[in-house]
């Protein structure tokens, strides 16, 4: 059997306006509401409204036959309330169909795990809270901010909070010879770790409109044989867990309508359900679905779902994203200390892991996603906007 494991992430950050050494100590707020409003509103237009009602009809067609999993980050939970109150209430409407996993994540999508444990475990706790209030949901699946995993992150996550089951990416270098199809444990055997088929996965979130690509159309069809084929290297009946890991917006916003995603997506379940070795699960279905013992798998550095290289290197590769990444955090403390809730929550939003990403100096392939993702019109600006706002934060502690 293929456990078909459709998993989404749902994240808005907190942009920087253009703000500038001058506005240091000026009392102004560093966000820019105008342009996160816009933002939030396009989406929720080409992505999250209509792709949440597609979503539900395909849950009412199918009578709980299609499951799908998503993990909303606080920034964008806030944002839906304060400009678009309708993508929230959509998402609950999912919720109460009980066949939405909600997965836990870190509140502000951070890299706090990296650099601050405390206030890592702040922010998983933040997170767990608001999506039982939002949406009746208590998450026992876990994905750190981008997949980012190491070994250690496992041992915390189950000895702290509880958590039975972590997402990350199925990276070559550290599977080698393993499938990405298989249920694993994590390197203390404690949770279960389902990782990333990232060449399907990919599939449809990065190449599904590229006329240059050689499989170009994706069809249904074809998509669905792919899955059936796979079944193939399994022998002895173990269950297999194909985990389709992507961006919410790969609906509408980062594949337009025109391209037929949505289409594609409402074609998919019934072609897949009509084959009798596929179905739809959670992530947290492997606790019961794992027909076997799991293997043990090490990851003894840290890996992410970003950029070919697969690791950190989205957020810490230049002089730039250290120092700020650094400064941060070092004020981060000062400021927790002080005790002013409203200086911790823009800390919090500046914590934000999009920010440090937008200082990427990548080239190439990276360096176009990194450009599509930013806001401003170079590494070096979103640099200067950032460091400023840190440097007021520290002035009004």
């Amino acid at each position: 059997m293929i456990d078909l494991i459709f998993y989404f992430q749902v994240h808005q950050p907190y942009r920087i306006r253009n703000f500038s050494v001058l506005d240091i100590g000026k009392g102004k707020d560093c966000f820019d509401d105008d342009l996160n409003r816009e933002i939030m509103l396009k989406v929720a237009q080409k992505c999250y409204l209509p792709t949440n009602k597609l979503m539900l009809e395909l849950i009412d067609r199918y009578e709980g036959k299609f499951k799908i999993a998503y993990s909303i980050t606080g920034t964008a939970i806030e944002q839906f309330k304060k400009y678009c109150p309708e993508v929230l209430y959509s998402f609950r409407d999912l919720a109460k169909t009980n066949c939405v996993e909600f997965i836990g994540e870190t509140y502000y999508h951070s890299l706090s795990f990296l650099y601050d444990r405390e206030e890592f475990l702040d922010q998983v706790r933040m997170h767990r809270e608001a999506v039982k209030n939002e949406f009746g949901f208590s998450p026992v699946t876990f994905r750190n901010t981008e997949l980012i995993y190491q070994n250690f992150l496992s041992d915390l996550i189950w000895e702290e909070e509880g958590y039975k089951v972590i997402l990350t990416e199925g990276v070559d270098r550290i599977l080698d010879w393993r499938s990405p199809l298989y249920a694993y444990k994590d390197f203390s055997r404690n949770l279960f770790l389902l990782l990333k088929f990232y060449s399907l996965s990919d599939d449809i979130a990065f190449r599904f409109s590229n006329k240059g690509w050689v499989e170009y159309p994706l069809t249904v069809d074809k998509f669905v044989k792919w899955i059936n084929d796979l079944h193939l290297i399994e022998k002895g009946g173990k269950n297999l867990f194909l985990n389709l890991f992507m961006d919410y917006e790969t609906f509408g916003e980062h594949q337009w309508e025109e391209t037929g995603i949505f289409e594609f997506m409402h074609q998919l379940p019934g072609k897949a359900l009509k084959s009798k070795q596929i179905e739809f699960s959670w992530p947290s279905d492997v606790i019961q679905k794992a027909n076997y013992q799991p293997e043990s798998i090490s990851f003894p550095e840290p890996v992410s779902w970003a950029d070919m290289e697969r690791d950190l290197s989205a957020w810490r590769e230049n002089d730039m994203q250290y120092n700020a990444l650094e400064t941060f955090y070092e004020i981060l403390k000062k400021v927790k200390s002080a005790g002013d809730p409203g200086l911790i929550e823009t800390a919090r939003k500046l914590s934000t892991s999009d920010h440090f990403y937008y200082m990427s100096t990548k080239y190439f392939q990276d360096g176009d996603v990194h450009k599509y993702f930013s806001p401003y019109g170079s590494p070096e600006q979103g640099y200067r906007n950032f460091m400023n706002a840190v440097t007021d934060l520290e002035e009004r502690i």
